[in-house]
């Protein structure tokens, strides 16, 4: 619907350039102006709702605390593996 807008400013600048009605000419420039920013805020809006938002991103409470866990986990593991390296070695 919104390449509507486009194919109507398109239209509208043709009529600007050529007629010979200053007043006429105005007028068309000014709707093939607003006729392009509704094409632009249309194509705009088309490509930014086609983005995810039914939730199929979002992480399940369940999932959020096993993956928190792994996390705690990790840190606790490297932690122990620095602490252990940073312990003087024996035969040196």
């Amino acid at each position: 619907m919104y390449w509507l807008f486009l194919l109507l400013s398109l239209g509208a600048m043709a009529v600007a350039l050529r007629t010979t009605s200053m007043v006429l000419m105005a007028v068309s420039m000014l709707a093939a102006l607003a006729l392009l920013v509704a094409w632009i805020m249309g194509w705009y809006s088309a490509r930014a709702g086609n983005s995810d938002t039914s939730g199929r991103g979002m992480i399940d409470p369940v999932e959020l605390h096993r993956l928190r866990e792994q996390a705690a986990a990790r840190k606790a593991a490297g932690q122990s593996a620095s602490a252990t390296s940073m312990e003087p070695r024996d035969g040196n």
